[in-house]
C-alpha cells in the first residue's frame, strides 16, 4: 500500500511536469530593411517573460503557460510593435522587421505653406515632437526651445524676465511664430506669445532657419517657429500633465476631446502656471526670479465636410500677472517711487480658422485675429499699449504636369498704440500682399522652388521679396539643398525692445526708422546611415549667411546712460554654420547632438563690432536610455554656450563686459508602468549655474533703483563719487542666463484614449 505522503509526492510531480510540458517558447528574429537587429526589447505585456535579441537578430522567450498575449517589439527610435498573440501547445516562431521614427517622413508644412514629406521639401524643415519635449518638461514653449540646435531664449531683463527667441544669432524680432501656420504671435506678443501654449495639444513644433518673408511677410527675416496643434482625431479623449519643482513652481496642461455630433470634434486645452515664492539668493533685494500667475485657455474645432474639405476654428485666451523687483515689493506699491518693481498685465485673445472653399480648385481661406492688452509700469514709469492685428489670405495650390504651383492674395491689419512719446498717435496701417511659388520637379532627384512676394507699404512703398531653392536628393538617405531669398521687417520699436523701457538708460530715436532688409543663403546637407549591427545615424549638417543692408539694433556703446536707435550707416551680418547628429545605439540609447558656430558682427563708419549678448557657439544635447524590464527611462538634457559681448555701463563698471562659457543641465528619470499614467522627476540646472558666478553684482545700483545718489556732470554723463564709485544708474540689463539655481521637480502624466 501506497504511503499518503508518497502518492501526495508522486502528485505533486506529475502536476509540475504537466504544467512544465505546457511551457511554450516563443521566438524568431528581428531586422531593420532586411538586416538583423540585435538588443531589441522582445517582452509580453503584463509579465515578466521577455528577452532581448543577440548580435544576429534572434530572440527567444521560453516557459510562457497557454493564453493570450500582447507581444511587444521595441527598441528606441523604431516604431514599436504590438501584436496580439495565442499560446497553445505549439512553439510560435514570430518575426519582426522594425522601420525607424525618425525616418525623415514627417509630414511639414512650414517651409513650402503646404503638407509635404519632409524628404522631399526643397526647404530644410526640422521638427520636433512632443517626446523630445517632455525630456525637460517646461511650463511653456519658450523654456522648451532651449534644447534645440541654433535656437536660444534669451532673457532681457534681470527683473520683469521678458524674452525672445534668437534664430542663428538674430534678435527675437526677426523671427515670426506661428500656430498652424498663422502668424500669430508678433509685435508685443513677441516677448509673450511663447508662454501659455498648452503643450499637451502639441502635435509638433516646426523650425525653418532663414528668412521666409517671401511666403510669410514681415518679422519673418531670421526665421520661423510654426507650432502645429493636435488633430482632434488623434488626440485622446483626456490628458492631463502636472509638476512642481522645489522652488515652488507650480504647472498643470489639461486636454480634453470631445465629439459634437456627428461632424463636429472639440479640442479643449488649458495650462496654468503658478510662481509665487520670492526668492533672492544673490542676495541684492531683487528677485532672483519673477513671479508669475498665468492661465491661457485654447479651443479648436474640426469639421467634417463633404469631399473632405477643410474647416478648423481655433481660439485662445491668454492672462498673466508678473511681477518682479525688490524684495519687499507689493501691489501697494505699484507705479510709485518708494519700493521698486515691474509689474506687467498682460490679456490676449487670439482666433484663427482655415476653410477651404467648396469649389473644385484648391482654394483654402486661412485668417487669423489677435488682440493684445498690455498694463504695466517700471518703477515709476508706466507703460500702457495696446495691438490688434488682422490676417486673411486666400492660397490657391494647382498641381500642373512636373510643376506645384501656389498663387496667394493676402492682408494684414496693424493696429498699435501706447503712451510714449515715440507714439505721438496710434499706429494703423493696412499691408495688401500677393506671393507665387513654384515647385517643378525637374527630375526624380532634383527639385527647384522659385518664390516671390509683393507687399505694399505706405510708409515706405513697395517692398519685393524674391526666393529660390534647390534640393537634390543622389539617394532615398542623401539630400542636397541650396535656399537663397531676400527679407524685410518693418520695425515696431516699443513692441519689441522691452529692455527699452527698464532701468534709467534714455531711450534715445535719432531720426525715422526705416524698414530692414536681408540677403541670404542657406546650403544643407542630410545623410542618413544604418549599420549592420542596428545603429541609426542622421546627421544635418548647413551654413548659412545673411547680409543687412539695414539693421536696427539697440547702441548700448555710444553713451552708458542712453540705448540709441538709429538705421544702420553700414551693414551687419551673421554667418555660421551647424552641424545636427540623431542616434541611436544599442540597448535602447538615443542620443541628439548639435552645436552651432556663428559670427554676428556690424560695421558702421567702417569700425566692425560683434552683436551684443550674442554667444560665438553653442551646443545642445538629449541623451536617452530605456530600460524595458523596469520601465524607466532616463533623459540627460543641456546646453553650453560660448563667449558673447555685455551691455555695462562704461569704463567704470567692474562687471565683465565678456561672458564665460556656461551650461544648464537636467536629469529627468520617468517610470511609464502604470495603465494610462507617467511618473517623472528630475533635477533642473544639476550645475547650479546663475550669472552671478564670479560678478561683484549683475543689477547696477540695486540698492537705489531711483537713482537718487547719482550725480551728473555737466555734459549729462554721470560722475564717480563715493557714494557711486563706478559711476552707474541702475541698469537690469546686464542679462545673458537664467538667474534660477538648482531646483529639483515632480509630475504625472496621465492619459485616457
Amino acid at each position: 500500500m501506497i504511503h499518503k505522503n508518497t502518492l501526495i509526492l508522486i502528485l505533486l510531480f506529475l502536476t509540475s511536469f504537466g504544467l512544465l510540458a505546457q511551457s511554450i517558447t516563443i521566438s524568431g528574429k528581428v531586422t531593420t530593411q532586411g538586416e538583423p537587429l540585435p538588443f531589441v526589447n522582445v517582452y509580453l505585456k503584463d509579465t515578466t517573460k521577455g528577452a532581448v535579441t543577440n548580435n544576429d537578430g534572434h530572440y527567444s522567450i521560453s516557459n510562457i503557460t497557454a493564453g493570450d498575449y500582447t507581444l511587444i517589439v521595441s527598441f528606441t527610435g523604431f516604431k514599436a510593435v504590438h501584436k496580439n498573440v495565442t499560446v497553445s501547445d505549439k512553439p510560435l516562431y514570430l518575426d519582426f522587421d522594425l522601420s525607424a521614427t525618425e525616418s525623415l517622413d514627417e509630414v511639414v508644412v512650414t517651409g513650402t505653406l503646404k503638407p509635404v514629406s519632409r524628404l522631399e521639401s526643397p526647404v530644410p524643415v526640422e521638427v520636433y515632437s512632443p517626446a523630445f519635449l517632455k525630456k525637460n518638461p517646461t511650463p511653456n514653449i519658450f523654456e522648451a526651445l532651449q534644447n534645440v540646435n541654433g535656437v536660444r531664449p534669451q532673457l532681457n531683463c534681470n527683473v520683469c524676465n521678458t524674452g525672445d527667441i534668437h534664430i542663428n544669432g538674430l534678435e527675437g524680432p526677426y523671427t515670426l511664430v506661428l500656430i498652424d501656420g498663422m502668424p500669430i504671435v508678433s509685435g508685443l506678443s513677441t516677448v509673450y506669445g511663447l508662454s501659455g501654449i498648452p503643450n499637451s495639444l502639441i502635435e509638433q513644433v516646426e523650425v525653418v532657419k532663414g528668412p521666409a518673408s517671401s511666403l510669410y511677410g514681415s518679422e519673418a527675416v531670421g526665421g520661423l517657429i510654426n507650432i502645429i496643434t493636435k488633430l482632434p482625431d488623434y488626440t485622446p479623449k483626456l490628458s492631463a500633465d502636472g509638476f512642481i519643482t522645489g522652488w515652488g513652481e507650480a504647472n498643470l496642461d489639461l486636454g480634453y476631446k470631445a465629439h459634437v455630433g456627428k461632424k463636429t470634434t472639440l479640442l479643449l486645452g488649458a495650462n496654468y502656471y503658478n510662481y509665487s515664492n520670492p526668492i533672492d539668493n544673490n542676495n541684492d533685494n531683487f528677485t532672483d526670479v519673477t513671479l508669475q500667475d498665468r492661465i491661457s485657455i485654447f479651443q479648436k474645432w474640426d469639421f467634417k465636410r463633404n469631399h473632405n474639405r477643410k474647416l478648423s476654428l481655433a481660439g485662445r485666451y491668454f492672462y498673466e500677472d508678473r511681477w518682479g523687483g525688490e524684495m519687499q515689493w507689493n501691489k501697494n506699491y505699484r507705479g510709485g517711487n518708494t519700493v521698486y518693481g515691474e509689474s506687467i498685465y498682460t490679456s490676449r485673445f487670439e482666433f484663427i480658422g482655415n476653410y477651404q472653399l467648396p469649389i473644385k480648385p484648391h482654394v483654402n481661406f486661412q485668417f487669423s485675429y489677435s488682440n493684445h492688452d498690455q498694463n504695466s509700469v517700471y518703477g515709476d514709469m508706466p507703460f500702457l499699449a495696446k495691438q490688434r492685428i488682422g490676417f486673411g489670405q486666400l492660397v490657391w495650390d494647382k498641381t500642373l504636369k512636373n510643376h506645384d504651383l501656389l498663387f496667394g492674395i493676402a492682408a494684414r491689419y496693424n493696429y498699435y498704440n501706447d503712451n510714449t512719446t515715440a507714439t505721438k498717435k496710434a499706429d494703423e496701417i493696412t499691408i495688401p500682399s500677393i506671393f507665387v511659388q513654384d515647385e517643378i520637379a525637374l527630375s526624380k532627384k532634383q527639385k527647384l522652388l522659385l518664390g516671390a512676394r509683393y507687399d505694399y507699404d505706405k510708409r515706405h512703398g513697395a517692398i519685393f521679396t524674391p526666393r529660390m531653392a534647390y534640393r537634390y536628393k543622389p539617394t532615398k538617405d542623401d539630400i542636397f539643398r541650396v535656399n537663397a531669398g531676400t527679407g524685410f521687417r518693418v520695425v515696431n520699436l516699443f513692441t519689441e525692445e522691452h529692455a527699452a523701457l527698464t532701468g534709467a538708460r534714455d531711450v534715445v530715436i535719432e531720426e525715422t526708422l526705416k524698414p530692414e532688409k536681408s540677403y541670404n543663403i542657406n546650403i544643407n546637407y542630410l545623410k542618413k546611415l544604418y549599420t549592420k549591427n542596428g545603429k541609426l545615424f542622421t546627421v544635418d549638417a548647413s551654413v548659412w549667411y545673411t547680409h543687412f543692408t539695414n539693421a536696427i539694433l539697440p547702441d548700448y556703446d555710444t553713451n552708458p546712460n542712453q540705448i540709441i536707435y538709429d538705421n544702420l550707416n553700414g551693414y551687419a551680418t551673421s554667418k555660421g554654420a551647424s552641424l545636427n547628429i540623431d542616434a541611436v545605439f544599442a540597448s535602447g540609447i538615443k542620443a541628439l547632438l548639435g552645436i552651432t558656430y556663428q559670427d554676428v558682427s556690424q560695421t558702421e563708419n567702417q569700425v566692425t563690432t560683434d552683436q551684443i549678448l550674442t554667444e560665438k557657439f553653442s551646443g545642445t544635447w538629449a541623451l536617452s536610455y530605456k530600460h524595458y524590464k523596469t520601465n524607466l527611462t532616463l533623459d540627460y538634457t543641456g546646453n553650453l554656450y560660448g563667449p558673447m559681448r555685455l551691455p555695462t555701463l562704461g569704463a567704470l563698471d567692474p562687471r565683465s563686459d565678456t561672458s564665460p562659457i556656461w551650461s544648464i543641465q537636467n536629469i529627468q528619470v520617468t517610470f511609464d508602468g502604470l495603465s494610462n499614467f507617467e511618473l517623472y522627476a528630475g533635477v533642473k540646472n544639476l550645475l547650479n549655474w546663475t550669472p552671478n558666478k564670479g560678478e561683484p553684482f549683475i543689477i547696477a545700483r540695486s540698492h537705489d533703483p531711483f537713482d537718487e545718489d547719482v550725480d551728473y556732470n555737466p555734459d549729462g554723463s554721470v560722475m564717480a563719487t563715493p557714494q557711486n564709485p563706478y559711476a552707474l544708474t541702475f541698469d537690469p540689463s546686464y542679462v545673458y542666463a537664467p538667474n534660477q539655481g538648482r531646483r529639483l521637480f515632480f509630475g504625472m502624466r496621465f492619459k485616457l484614449d
